[in-house]
């Protein structure tokens, strides 16, 4: 296929200088080594990006430890909860021997999961209140240390940038 596509190309007209041109264009070009040479020349401190990396994995662990506890403390909430409702719930559901006494212990049922309704939800209020002051505590420490690393950085790469200006002025 390829090599019709050159005699028809040739047929149309086109000057052997064309023809090289051409051809040279349509050769895929093997860009590693010009890749290498860029690469080269803009020195890359791997060290500040495996320290940015260990200090994004460390934030992560931290994050990842405040959830979890807050959903172990959220699932004791809800089990406490779950319990005490099946206890109240096999107390109302007893025989009665009078009718009233059902209407009592569908109230009572009623008043006491109220009562502990109030009581749960303040419990979980109070964890995910602990779980955002923990995370934003988090998030300033990890700030501040994200501030002096890039500020060193910068400070690093101004210092190699004069450095390397003076050697290209020298020459």
């Amino acid at each position: 296929m390829q090599h019709a596509y050159w005699v028809q190309l040739q047929n149309t007209g086109v000057g052997p200088e064309s023809m090289k041109r051409i051809k040279t264009m349509a050769k895929t070009q093997d860009f590693t080594a010009m890749m290498k040479d860029m690469m080269g020349a803009f020195p890359v401190d791997t060290k500040s990006m495996e320290d940015a990396f260990k200090t994004q994995a460390t934030l992560n662990e931290k994050l990842a430890g405040l959830t979890l506890s807050a959903a172990e403390k959220s699932t004791e909430i809800s089990t406490k909860w779950t319990k005490y409702t099946l206890a109240k719930m096999v107390e109302m559901s007893k025989a009665k021997t009078e009718p009233a006494d059902y209407a009592k212990a569908m109230t009572d049922f009623a008043s006491a999961q109220a009562e502990a309704a109030a009581e749960h939800m303040a419990a979980f209020a109070e964890v995910a209140k602990k779980m955002q002051m923990d995370t934003v505590e988090l998030l300033m420490a990890a700030g501040k240390d994200m501030t002096e690393e890039a500020s060193a950085a910068v400070q690093k790469a101004a210092k190699e940038a004069t450095t390397v200006a003076k050697k290209a002025a020298a020459k």
